[in-house]
Formats: C-alpha cells, sequence, structure tokens
C-alpha cells in the first residue's frame, strides 16, 4: 500500500473502494490490490 497526495486516479478505478477511517482516507480494491493507497 503506497501513500499518496492524491487519490482521484485510483478511486476511478474498477473496484475501488473508498474507506474513512479516523483521519487517514484508503482507497482499498480487491479486484486489484496493487492499486490500494492511503492519505494522510
Amino acid at each position: 500500500m503506497k501513500v499518496r497526495r492524491s487519490l482521484r486516479a485510483l478511486k476511478a478505478k474498477d473496484g475501488a473502494q473508498v474507506v474513512k477511517r479516523g483521519k487517514r482516507v484508503y482507497v482499498l480494491n480487491r479486484k486489484n490490490p496493487r492499486l490500494q493507497a492511503r492519505q494522510g
């Protein structure tokens, strides 16, 4: 999982799911786990 400034490109991918946990925003992708990232 990478830490990125902008998650906009990852949110648009097929199978992406945006999750907020506390102050952090995660993009989780079960179809393609390489596209997972965290912000914050």
